[in-house]
């Protein structure tokens, strides 16, 4: 582990951390360890990527080839290794941790677990005997109508590795497996020819349960909740989220329940963004991330200190607080056209909406669904502070010059 003593970047003393992945959520966790004193290294697989914009030092790299990422490892040589996407060579990471070339964040084994759909689902419901919606892998279009007759009509069908609903597709009938078949295979983030085929859970909401793993007083790692997030998605990516999330005092005590066996089983330290199904008080295991969330974005106003802060905080070995401070939400800001380097009308505007920030990422291209920004709102209570985010969202136009 990281001692506490921080370094002054650039300098002989640096504390230096590598993250894998620079978009959105990448860039806030660069501006929060930069916050600490830390020598950020941000590498992506295109260039100009939100992170790579504010870190010390960026690289472009195929992050799925493992020589190259070796490569940039044994270059930088940093404390830490922080991934921050699934499209990553997961076996390049056991590499580092077994040369004890740099720490993993949270685990090379976590990272290899999470990063792929199948991994993380038979330890939660195979393992841990977590409930879970019913499931099936498939490597085939035959596998995936035999899954698809066992699991039920409707069902999801989604690559093994992708993220943001990438890949995904909502089936009600035999006849639409074969184009989600091969929707799944050109949207999984490296292509390793397996989807897992899930059957609906009757739920009332879903949830993001951030879990945090850090050094509490004790000296050893303990794990700390944030308020559970709601959030509403649209084919499989979401486009809004609050905080909190009502729940029965009994639902939230299983969703934490759920939480802490999972990351526990993970183990390390740092984020855990949980993903979870709640029907009345019996709470489901989806999926979780070994990082922070996009529905966390809302921690930006609601937290004392953002999910990205807890991230930062708890990978280099400091105290963490959790507590949420207001009741916020936020809304995305789609590119809403295919052209690079787009500008913005509305933001003004938007900003004008009480209680609300926004952040445009920065990304050099748009594509008609691609999160471009958000817009985090604040107020007394959540519908309030959703009609803002909705509201200061829909003022920014984005335009191709």
């Amino acid at each position: 582990m990281v001692s506490p003593r921080l370094g002054t970047p650039l300098s002989p003393t640096a504390t230096r951390v590598l993250l894998l992945g620079s978009g959105e959520l990448g860039k806030e966790v660069i501006i929060a360890l930069q916050r600490l004193g830390v020598e950020v290294i941000a590498v992506d697989r295109y260039s100009n990527a939100p992170g790579h914009q504010v870190a010390h030092r960026a690289h472009t790299v195929d992050m799925g080839d493992p020589d190259a990422l070796l490569a940039i490892i044994e270059a930088e040589r940093p404390h830490l290794v922080v991934p921050e996407i699934e499209a990553i060579a997961t076996d390049a990471l056991a590499v580092v941790e077994e040369r004890g070339l740099a720490e993993v964040i949270p685990t090379a084994r976590a990272t290899q677990l999470t990063m792929n759909r199948e991994g993380i689902r038979r330890l939660a419901a195979e393992d841990l005997g977590l409930p879970t919606s019913p499931y099936r892998f498939a490597q085939s279009l035959d596998e995936v109508r035999a899954a698809a007759e066992q699991v039920g009509f409707p069902c999801v069908v989604k690559p093994v590795m992708s993220s943001s609903g990438k890949g995904q597709s909502t089936v009600r009938s035999a006849a639409d497996l074969s184009a989600a078949w091969d929707h799944a295979l050109a949207g999984g983030r490296i292509n390793h020819g397996t989807v897992i085929v899930e059957g609906f859970v009757d739920f009332d909401y879903e949830i993001t349960q951030l879990t945090v793993r850090a050094i509490g007083e004790s000296g050893e790692v303990e794990t700390y909740f944030c308020d559970p997030i709601g959030h509403l998605q649209q084919d499989g990516d979401y486009v809004e989220s609050w905080q909190p999330q009502p729940m029965s005092p009994t639902a939230l005590a299983r969703a934490r329940e759920v939480a802490g066996a999972v990351t526990g089983a993970l183990g390390g330290r740092g984020v855990f963004g949980v993903e979870l199904f709640v029907k009345g008080d019996d709470v489901y295991f989806s999926e979780v991330s070994p990082r922070p969330h996009d529905t966390g974005l809302v921690t930006l106003r609601t937290q004392r200190y953002s999910e990205f802060e807890l991230h930062a905080r708890a990978i280099l070995g400091l105290p963490v607080d959790t507590a949420m401070i207001t009741p916020g939400a936020s809304a995305v800001i789609y590119g809403g056209v295919d052209a690079p380097g787009i500008a913005f009308d509305g933001v003004a505007d938007a900003l004008r909406v009480p209680e609300t920030d926004l952040r445009l990422f920065g990304k050099p291209e748009s594509y008609r669904r691609r999160r471009m920004g958000v817009a985090v709102s604040t107020a007394t209570d959540v519908a309030t502070a959703r009609a803002r985010a909705t509201d200061a969202a829909s003022r920014v136009h984005p335009i191709a010059l």
